[in-house]
């Protein structure tokens, strides 16, 4: 989750500003994460980054750690994992995470700090980088994935903190409150400006929903599309001081590999001169078992054997993982996607045909619509009303979106069908769209589909 701002140097690097500016900023620490592997993958097309974001508390003043719910001790471990692909033509990236409680075999390995020896040993994956650091984590993605590492980039999340203020704040979208007491996040519905210590709260978050860590892989994907939106269209790409402002930032708390360097990295944020949030793409490993349970280690997440492996196959062979659109889809944006909602439509009317016109267009937005027989009752009901059980409302919210001028009436015990009855108030339907896009083959959405419009 804080590895963002690791990403944002190969899009910063597009300005055009000089080697020396980027040399004279050159504070990355320097790893060999690659020394002594044997038996590694083979190349495939385009670069692959490995971003490990770390735990960084101990730099953060008492004030921000009260403010931000930071409490704790800091710990040598990775909280996000993301493998990063750049097409060889330098026109896309596909960002790929991979769940910190993914179930794994590390090889066998020597502890850099006791050299004493261990075979190999299932973990949970973010323990990789706490029994050998950066170099067992690279070998366990390795073969994990069957793609090889070429860059490995490290950063903490004060950098983070630290870069979003830079930029002057991030916009976030939501379509329903977020709030998470662990973390101290609280949104509104709709556009939220976020600074740096409010930006990783957001990326922080995993108590708002039943989705937790992959809940949190997603948003921390829509954060990182929309800060690529503010690299690209707020001119800091074109203003060497404020350039040289973020790429000090970032490169203060940085540790890539010794092959990675500002001029490695403006060289290819000179190729990358078109990117655009509609060049990035985003996914999650496709899961298997969420709860798979392993002897002496507890809950892991377990892959998908065969989903994840084409995916691996098709960042090897550099091929798109998103449905890249002409267009994103038009609506208003709601929270349950109506492609979930079952709709039974009633006519309670004297117009002949109505229910199945109403049918026809709640269809064509999404929603998994029938007809039901002519509703009970006086004819010609004034108002349009829709009936449901309490326990859906979330999902009453969006059909409610598609008809606004529509009667709301709970009725409990109902179930997960929501009735709609028409009245003569009745007209058209609104088209509304998910706020997470449909996202295709694994999973996988570009950056111009979850920022801000």
């Amino acid at each position: 989750m804080r590895i963002t701002t690791a990403l944002s140097v190969l899009v910063l690097g597009a300005g055009g500003i000089g080697h020396a500016l980027i040399g004279e900023l050159d504070g990355i620490g320097r790893i060999d994460p690659f020394k002594d592997m044997k038996n590694r993958p083979a190349p495939g097309r385009g670069m692959n980054v490995l971003l490990v974001g770390t735990d960084g508390r101990d730099k953060i003043t008492p004030a921000e750690k009260k403010k931000y719910h930071l409490g704790g001790a800091p710990c040598h471990c990775t909280d996000t994992i993301m493998l990063v692909h750049v097409s060889s033509d330098h026109s896309r990236v596909s960002v790929v995470s991979l769940p910190r409680d993914s179930y794994a075999m590390v090889p066998a390995h020597t502890d850099p700090a006791t050299r004493q020896r261990f075979g190999a040993h299932p973990v949970r994956l973010n323990a990789a980088y706490a029994q050998g650091g950066p170099q067992l984590t690279v070998e366990t993605v390795e073969k994990m994935t069957g793609v090889q590492v070429n860059h490995y980039l490290e950063v903490d999340f004060t950098s983070f903190m630290k870069t979003v203020d830079v930029l002057g704040g991030v916009d976030i979208c939501t379509v329903r409150p977020l709030k998470d007491s662990y973390t101290g996040l609280d949104l509104p519905v709709g556009t939220s400006k976020l600074d740096g210590g409010r930006a990783l709260q957001y990326v922080r978050s995993r108590h708002l929903d039943a989705a937790s860590d992959l809940g949190r892989m997603q948003r921390q994907q829509r954060f990182m599309a929309s800060l690529i939106a503010k690299a690209t269209s707020s001119g800091v790409l074109l203003n060497p001081v404020k350039f040289r402002d973020v790429a000090s930032t970032v490169f203060d708390s940085v540790r890539a590999d010794k092959g990675f360097g500002p001029d490695e990295m403006l060289s290819l944020g000179q190729a990358m001169r078109g990117f655009e949030p509609a060049s990035s793409e985003f996914t999650s490993v496709p899961i298997g078992t969420m709860n798979y349970r392993v002897r002496g280690i507890g809950s892991t997440v377990k892959w998908d054997t065969a989903k994840a492996g084409k995916l691996f196959r098709e960042i090897r062979e550099d091929v798109p993982i998103a449905a890249h659109r002409a267009a994103a889809p038009k609506g208003r944006k709601v929270d349950v996607p109506p492609g979930r909602i079952r709709v039974q439509v009633a006519n309670a009317t004297s117009t002949t045909g109505l229910a199945a016109r109403a049918d026809k267009s709640l269809r064509a937005t999404g929603f998994l619509s029938s007809v039901a027989v002519t509703a009970p009752g006086a004819a010609d009901a004034a108002h349009t009303v829709i009936e449901y059980d309490p326990r859906w409302d979330r999902s009453v919210r969006s059909l409610a979106a598609a008809l606004p001028h529509a009667r709301l009436r709970p009725v409990a015990g109902i179930g997960p069908t929501l009735k709609l009855t028409l009245g003569t108030d009745f007209t058209t339907v609104t088209p509304v769209r998910a706020d997470e896009p449909d996202p295709g083959r694994f999973a996988a959405v570009t950056g111009d589909q979850v920022v801000c419009k």
